[in-house]
This record gives C-alpha cells, sequence and structure tokens, in this order.
C-alpha cells in the first residue's frame, strides 16, 4: 500500500498540486526527503522532487498562494464598491472551484477500489461540511474544511465504506457547528448519523481531574470500539490529520499530542493491524518529542542508504532468479525500517545505530493466493534458506500462528550474499493487505472478496477489554491496564490439547489459568509447564505447552497473585474474586492476616489488639477508625508484614510479648490449678504469675530456666533460648523452675517441613499432624524451583509427642526433612 501524506497535511490550494505545495511549504521544519515520500499523485511527488528550490523560495510561494489565482482588471476611480463586490465574487468562484477539484480528488481515489461509489453522496457530504463549517479556520489559517476532507482522504486510503468516507466528512460538524446529529440523520440516514454521533461523543465529556478525564476518554473508546469499529477509524484518522499539522500548536500542546499518539493511538493503530497508520503517527510523535534524536537517526538512515540498497538489490536478483526457475510468480521488494523503530530498539536494547542491521529489509509477496499462495510462501522460504544460512532463533511462523490483529506472514533473517544479516518476509498479496489494512481490509473484503477472521478477532478482543474493564474504578489502574492491553509484546503457548493461548510479555501460569477459564485461575494450585513443575512465578516463553494443577478443596486466589500476574484479565478476576466477599468478611480477613504476621514473630495480638501501641501504628497508618485499618489490610492495600514491622519498631526488646498469665503458688494445697494448666513448679515462691515465653515456646520435657521480669511475674524459658544468653546480664533474676507433670493442656510449637511440591502434598502432611493429635493453628510457606518450604503452628502435649510428629513427618512421601524451629 502506498501511503500518501501530502494531500492531507494542508490545504491551501485545490487538489494534489496545491497539497504538494503545501508540503514543500513545511519542508524546512519536516526535510524535503521526506515531504517527497509522502506525496501521492505523480504531480505532487514531481512538484515536491525540486531540491534545488531554497527557503526564500518557498516563502514566495507562500506569499504567491495569499493572492487570487484569477486577474482582476484595474477598476476606474469611484468605483469601491463594484469592486469590492467584484472581488467578493472572484473569491466565492475560486473557492467553489477549489472545493469541485477536492471533491472529484477524494471521488477518484474511493473509485479506485470501490468503483460502484455513490458519487453524489459524497458530493453532497463535502457541501453539507463545507456549509456547516463556512467561515471557520484552523488554527493554521487554512480553510476548515481542509480537515474534514484530509480525513476522509485518510479514510480513502484505508479503503474504507462509503458511508464511513461520509461520517469522516461530517465528524466535526456536530462538535464545532450548529448542525444537530438529528440534520444528519435527515440528510444521510441512520448509519452515518451513528458514525458521526459515536466520533462526537468521545470528546465532549469534562472531569474534574486530568486522570479521571484520560481513563474515561479511553473508557468511551472502548465502547466506541465495540459499537463500531469505523468510529476509531474515524478517530485514528482525525489524529494522524492533526498530528501532520502540530506545528500550528503551542509547545506544550504539541508534547500532550503526540504522547497520546505515542502511547495509546499508535499502539491502538497496531491492535487494529494498520501498521501503514501505526508508522506514520510514531514518527510524527518522534519527532515532535525528539526532534533532535530524529534528525540524527535520519541523517545516519540516509548516509548509509546506497550501500543497504545495493545488499537488497543484489540478493533479490539471486532470489528472483532462483524462484522464476521454480515457478513461484512473487514480487520483490525493499522495506525500509521506520526511524521511530530504529530509536526504539536502540532505546531498548542498548544498541547503537550501526548494531542494528536490519535497517533494510527485503519482502518477497507470492502472485497467488488461498492455500496455492500459503503453499508458495513456504515453498520461497524454503528456496530462501537453500541459498542463505538462516540465524539461530530470528525464524517466525505467523502464518501458522497469526498475531492477535490478524497479522500472517513469514520472517526469517539469513547472512546475505553480502555476509551481512538480512530480513526477509514472505507473504501473499492478501497476508500483504491485511498486514497494512488490519480491521479496516473487512470492509474491503465485504464488497466481494469473503473472509471476515479479522473482524472476528477483533470483536473478541474487544469484549474482552471491555469485560476486564468495567469494573475498574481506580483512573490510574484503568490507564495501567488499558496501555497494558495495547500494546502487542506477548508469548505464544499451548494448552496440553495444542490450543493456542496469546497472553502478554512476562506472563505467568496464573495469566494461562485466567486465560483457560475463571474458575481453573480460582481453583489453581500449581502448574508444570513442558512436563515438570514450576513455581507459580514462572515467566512463560512462546512454544511452552502449560498445564494447570487444580484443586475442589481450593481457596480460592492469594492476594500476592496480583503482583506475579502479567494479564489485565487474571488481575481483574483476582481483584473481583476478593470485591465479592462482604466488608465483614474482608475486615475478619485483615485481623486474622494480622494476628497470624504478629503470631510469627512471638507477639500476642489479643494484647496487642487493643494497646495504646498498636492505636498509634494504625494512626501513623493514616486511619482514624480500627475498622478501615484492618478493611485496608483484609483488600491487600496495606500489608500484615509492614504494620508488624511497625509494631516491632515501638516495642522495646525486652517486652518481650507473652500469653495469658496463670497464678501459681509453691503450696501444694493451692498448686492444683497450676498443674494442670502449664504444669510448673516454681521453688519456694507463693502467688506469682508464671508466663511462657513466645521467642522460644517450651513444652513439657523442654529443659527450662525461670527470669523474673519486674511487674511481669516469672517468664518461662527454654534452656537452649537465644535470648538467656542476653539475659543473664541480671543472673539474680533467674530461679529455679521445673515440670511437675501436672499439666493437660497442650502447647504450641512451630515445625518446618521441607520437601519436593508435589500434588496433594498439604493433604497428606495434614493427615499426619491429625494423626498425632496434633491440632494446626497457622500455616504457611512458598515453593521455589519445585521445592516447597512450608512451617506449621500446632499443639502438642510434650517433647515426646513432638518427636513423635517430627519422625512420622520426616515418612512423608516427598518430605526430606522436619524440624522443630524457634521463633526467634
Amino acid at each position: 500500500m502506498s501511503w500518501s501524506r501530502s494531500a492531507t497535511s494542508g490545504y491551501h490550494g485545490t487538489g494534489a498540486a496545491y497539497a504538494a505545495r503545501t508540503v514543500l511549504l513545511r519542508s524546512s521544519r519536516r526535510g524535503l526527503g521526506r515531504a517527497a515520500l509522502a506525496c501521492s499523485s505523480s504531480a505532487a511527488r514531481a512538484f515536491a522532487s525540486r531540491r534545488t528550490v531554497r527557503t526564500s523560495r518557498r516563502r514566495n510561494l507562500r506569499t504567491e498562494h495569499s493572492v487570487s489565482t484569477v486577474e482582476r482588471p484595474l477598476l476606474p476611480h469611484g468605483y469601491a464598491d463594484e469592486g469590492q463586490e467584484y472581488t467578493e465574487k472572484v473569491a466565492t468562484l475560486e473557492t467553489q472551484e477549489k472545493h469541485q477539484d477536492l471533491v472529484s480528488e477524494l471521488i477518484a481515489d474511493v473509485s479506485a477500489y470501490n468503483p460502484e461509489v455513490d458519487r453524489e453522496l459524497l458530493t453532497k457530504a463535502f457541501r453539507f461540511a463545507a456549509a456547516a463549517h463556512e467561515g471557520q479556520q484552523r488554527r493554521s489559517g487554512e480553510e476548515f474544511i481542509a480537515h474534514p476532507w484530509s480525513v476522509a482522504k485518510i479514510s480513502a486510503e484505508l479503503r474504507l465504506d462509503e458511508q464511513t468516507i461520509v461520517a469522516a466528512l461530517l465528524h466535526d460538524v456536530v462538535e464545532d457547528t450548529d448542525t444537530d446529529i438529528e440534520d444528519v440523520r435527515a440528510e444521510f440516514g441512520d448509519e452515518v448519523a451513528h458514525l458521526v454521533d459515536g466520533v462526537t461523543k468521545l470528546t465532549r465529556v469534562q472531569f474534574q481531574s486530568r486522570e479521571q478525564a484520560e481513563a474515561e476518554n479511553y473508557r468511551k473508546l472502548i465502547v466506541a470500539m465495540a459499537e463500531d469499529a469505523r468510529v476509531i477509524l474515524i478517530k485514528l484518522a482525525d489524529r494522524l490529520h492533526n498530528l501532520r499539522t502540530i506545528e500550528y500548536l503551542g509547545k506544550q500542546k504539541q508534547i500532550q499530542k503526540a504522547k497520546e499518539a505515542l502511547e495509546v493511538y499508535a499502539p491502538l493503530a497496531h491492535r487494529l493491524g494498520i501498521h501503514a497508520l501505526k508508522w506514520e503517527l510514531e514518527d510524527l510523535a518522534f519527532e515532535t518529542l525528539h526532534p533532535r534524536k530524529y534528525e540524527e537517526i535520519k541523517t545516519m538512515v540516509a548516509e548509509r542508504r546506497a550501500i543497504r540498497d545495493a545488499h537488497v538489490e543484489e540478493a533479490a536478483a539471486v532470489l528472483q532468479k532462483e524462484l522464476d526457475k521454480v515457478d513461484i510468480p512473487a514480487e520483490i521488494s525493499g522495506r525500509a525500517k521506520h526511524f521511530y523503530s530504529i530509536y526504539d530498539k536502540m532505546a531498548k536494547k542498548g544498541r547503537e545505530f550501526n548494531e542494528i542491521y536490519d535497517l533494510t529489509a527485503m519482502r518477497v509477496t507470492v502472485e497467488r493466493d488461498g492455500e496455492e499462495g500459503t503453499r508458495d510462501c513456504y515453498g520461497a522460504l524454503g528456496l530462501i534458506h537453500s541459498l542463505w544460512k538462516p540465524m539461530p532463533g530470528r525464524f517466525k511462523d505467523y502464518v501458522a500462528m497469526p498475531k492477535f490483529n490478524g497479522y500472517r506472514s513469514l520472517h526469517t533473517t539469513v547472512i546475505g550474499p553480502a555476509g551481512r544479516p538480512l530480513e526477509i518476509q514472505v507473504r501473499t498479496r492478501e497476508m500483504h493487505t491485511t498486514a497494512e489494512l488490519g480491521i479496516a481490509a473487512h470492509w474491503l473484503y465485504k464488497r466481494g472478496k469473503g473472509g471476515k477472521a479479522v473482524e472476528d478477532e477483533w470483536i473478541t478482543w474487544v469484549k474482552q477489554l471491555m469485560e476486564v474493564q468495567q469494573d475498574e474504578a481506580d483512573p490510574r489502574e484503568f490507564m495501567k491496564n488499558f496501555r497494558t492491553d495495547l500494546f502487542d509484546e506477548e508469548v505464544f503457548v499451548f494448552t496440553p490439547k495444542g490450543e493456542v493461548k496469546t497472553l502478554p510479555a512476562g506472563a505467568t501460569p496464573i495469566d494461562f489459568a485466567y486465560a483457560v477459564h475463571t474458575d481453573v485461575g480460582h481453583k489453581t494450585v500449581g502448574a508444570k509447564v513442558n512436563g515438570r513443575i514450576v513455581p507459580l512465578h514462572y515467566k512463560l516463553k512462546s512454544g511452552d505447552r502449560v498445564e494447570i494443577l487444580t484443586s475442589k478443596a481450593g481457596r480460592g486466589p492469594s492476594r500476592d497473585w496480583l503482583s506475579l500476574a502479567q494479564s489485565t484479565r487474571a488481575r481483574n478476576k483476582i481483584r473481583q474474586w476478593f470485591s465479592r466477599e462482604t466488608r465483614e468478611d474482608t475486615e475478619q480477613k485483615g485481623r486474622e492476616a494480622l494476628e497470624s504476621a504478629l503470631k510469627q514473630q512471638n507477639l500476642p495480638y489479643r494484647k496487642l489488639a487493643g494497646s495504646a501501641v498498636l492505636a498509634q501504628v494504625i494512626r501513623e497508618s493514616g486511619f482514624k477508625k480500627a475498622e478501615d485499618f484492618y478493611l485496608a489490610l483484609g483488600s491487600g492495600k496495606l500489608t500484615a508484614h509492614s504494620i508488624v514491622n511497625k509494631v516491632l519498631q515501638r516495642l522495646k526488646t525486652d517486652q518481650v510479648a507473652e500469653e495469658e498469665a496463670v497464678p501459681l503458688k509453691a503450696t501444694k494445697a493451692k498448686d492444683a490449678l497450676a498443674s494442670n494448666t502449664y504444669g510448673i513448679h516454681v521453688e519456694g515462691v507463693e502467688d506469682v504469675l508464671v508466663r511462657l515465653a513466645k521467642c522460644c515456646t517450651p513444652v513439657p520435657g523442654d529443659p527450662i530456666v525461670g527470669y523474673i521480669s519486674l511487674g511481669k511475674g516469672i517468664t518461662i524459658h527454654r534452656g537452649d533460648c537465644p535470648n538467656v544468653k542476653s539475659l543473664m546480664r541480671n543472673p539474680e533474676r533467674f530461679t529455679p523452675v521445673d515440670w511437675d507433670g501436672g499439666g493437660s493442656r497442650s502447647f504450641r510449637v512451630q515445625i518446618a517441613v521441607d520437601s519436593w511440591d508435589r500434588a496433594r502434598l498439604l493433604e497428606d502432611v495434614a493427615r499426619t499432624f491429625a494423626e498425632h493429635g496434633a491440632n494446626i493453628v497457622a500455616y504457611g510457606g512458598v515453593v521455589e524451583d519445585q521445592m516447597a518450604k512450608n512451617w506449621y503452628v500446632a499443639e502438642v502435649g510434650d517433647v515426646k509427642a513432638l518427636r513423635s510428629l517430627l519422625t512420622a513427618l520426616r515418612g512423608v512421601d516427598a518430605v526430606f526433612d522436619a524440624y522443630r524451629v524457634t521463633p526467634s
């Protein structure tokens, strides 16, 4: 496809010649080489190729075209009124002549791909728009009708249907004039009115903040895409023409528009498969945002063009000869890399200009289409690889596995005849049309060529986009998700049945699970890639065969999955799962999360819950109410780990948190209660509070020591507790204690279980605890490189029961060690 810019870049006269002159006038900023490439008609190209014209000549041309082209005779003195009337008539005739030339040029463009176009309808639409915009000018000073005409011209280059061309001509009449949408409907029917209304709605709503406005504008884009993709095509054409004339805007506005083009509209054009439009949007935005870099790359490309072209021509001659021998009719052409794509590769991969070898590629377009054409593509590929050595890892088959936007082509890189890498693309003419026009090709096919695969893929993507975006209230999160969905970095992976799933680059098994089905995602407990178990944070690569391990008894997604998931769909499904829980459930989850985190640090939640320490931490975290604090914990906005760290900072080193106190007396008469609880005897002491240290969690049978804490009674530590050494600074506080064997309660211990990860592992471990009468009160763990490291807090009777439990755990299949852990 020959992508034209000249005929839409400005309007200082009529038709292609005036458009070409406009390009030349602007070439002092953009460069004559670029202007020449932009011209579509032979007259425009001839005009723009006069490279000897100097800047002063361009200024003269601009002055020249500000004067009427109709010669006026001098009027006798006293005939000023008649002269004014004559001037107005001449201006009117001149405008009508210009308008007729523009209409004729537009009709010619549309007729080239749609001979049955309704010429009267296009003429009527142009005149309607010209009348509505009469008296309006653009910032450049040109007549306003130049803009909708240019948008219609771009739409014609996309080969869109006549209703879309008409809507492109009328796309600003409701927004910028007194014309009502019902006026459009009465003159041009429901379909055109629907398209014009769709474009108008994309710009009308005002919002409180820039973030909210940006997010809502793109929400409207999604809705418009779902209703009719042609609305977006008109919007893209509108943006492209505005970018072509961006020099008339203020600097800040230029930067804003260029960023929008680069971050949203160019990726959207890519998602639509309209690569020619995407490339120009990127290059124009790049020139605006980084003019110096743009000129540097432009100069370097120009300096080396002759050498590269010679290499491509040499390779093309060799290949053409061989293709003729095997009767594969094909056209071979060169394809230059666009300036922004060169800059992007240099920036992302940290390469110098000389290290980029695919500045020029060779494209082989086979003449036959259908199955015959596909066979010719693979035949040509085999011939290419027989002529030149292919570079490993550089072959991509988008014919067998098309991209999300319908793009189909064979890509390979070989060591060419000059000993330099040469990228070659092979495709049919139909594939090439789809590659250039993308979703727009659907309306071309509807006129008789058949096929709508591109549109079907597009509709599927838009529906998915609407599904995952509709409930996102946070504007920043919405924009993050929207941009993620637009960009095309992706991997292709396979289900166990051989179905292909396309995921964003960096995707994990969690993304794959939710791509298969929401329920599969919620029930995921593990994954296998290429037959081996992998952790859920494993980064999938193209070609991986992925199998998801699920459990009906699964507790649903974990909140840390939000940091592992890369796809918008997966993240939103995980959030939706949690948002369905009630406020009370979320608050309770927050309390439980904090209690569990505190217990891991041997801190008692029951005592801290109403303490001044936690109250202060809650206030420092920005919450006035404890309920809101726990809601934030339960919803994942706060992490329990960060809160515990703040609590620890506020507690002194010797303030060891302990469980409930039990009054003990040395006399046997009053010792029954003590013997039936902890079963600890303190020699020679009556009515003293006894506490078990949380730093070492002693159980009956452990060697123990007693430490007198002023105002807190006696704290019982294990003899090998790490904290005992530091407490020895006050040896006078130690007192003899021992187990008297009279206790009847259970004691909590922490146990670590190291094993290879496997299915039903947790179930087998839990059964072992139950068989030994050990009640699990908390657990957690991680899986890395197929190895599971789990911990459990369980209640046991004494050391003997603990040892028996550890022995049994070591006998569980895949477990290679189980041991007691000292929390501190």
